[in-house]
């Protein structure tokens, strides 16, 4: 039965809000956090995972099993493409937090919105709903939208001015579509709000990650 499971952060203010959400999901399992901020930073600056900062993700995730943790979750979409190897490497399972919401956004609708605020997450994130698509052999379009600047607000400490760029762009965002992908957990308290202002759906990762989660528990009993 898994009874630990770790969070692995590249925003060090997400593990506060995973702290509530594992005490609504899985409140009997032990839970930690292991933040690595430098990757996130670090692949921002190359514009791509380089192979340096993919051994660190994998190290991170490593070193989340050597602290005994059953089942671990990676809250960065960015550093997706990563996880993939480190599954290779580690011996517990990995969950990525964008595959609930995009196997969710594929089944909704073939016209999908990515928004993001980091650069870096824009290609792993249309990579997962492209892959997601085509395992169910669907024909879907794609685009992906960057809120400039609101990544800066928020590492700047301006979380106000962070939720209005990306509300603002939300709002203005030109053209149909089935469903609006908020493509980091950052973005995530935003879903309710935007819901009021725009007609498509919107879709967030923590608490579709989060039921997942708790659903790998029940089963591991």
């Amino acid at each position: 039965m898994y009874t630990k499971v770790c969070f692995f952060h590249t925003v060090a203010s997400l593990a506060r809000r995973f702290d509530d959400l594992a005490a609504e999901y899985v409140p009997d399992v032990d839970h930690f956090h292991i933040v690595d901020e430098s990757v996130l930073n670090d692949a921002l600056e190359a514009g791509e995972l380089t192979p340096a900062v993919n051994r660190r993700i994998c190290s991170q995730l490593s070193l989340a099993e050597d602290a005994g943790a059953d089942l671990i979750l990676d809250t960065c979409s960015s550093t997706s493409p990563a996880v993939d190897v480190a599954r290779e490497m580690v011996g517990v399972p990995i969950l990525k937090i964008d595959d609930p919401m995009t196997e969710a956004a594929v089944e909704h609708g073939e016209d999908i919105t990515i928004l993001a605020t980091a650069e870096s997450t824009l290609g792993p994130s249309a990579e997962l709903v492209q892959r997601k698509a085509d395992q169910r052999a669907k024909e879907i379009n794609l685009r992906t939208e960057l809120v400039d600047d609101a990544l800066n607000a928020l590492q700047s400490g301006e979380k106000n001015r962070h939720d209005q760029l990306v509300i603002d762009h939300a709002v203005e965002l030109a053209g149909p579509t089935d469903v609006i992908v908020l493509a980091q957990a950052s973005m995530s308290h935003l879903a309710p709000d935007l819901s009021d202002r725009v007609s498509a759906p919107v879709f967030s990762s923590p608490d579709m990650a989060m039921e997942t989660v708790a659903e790998e528990v029940r089963n591991s009993s």
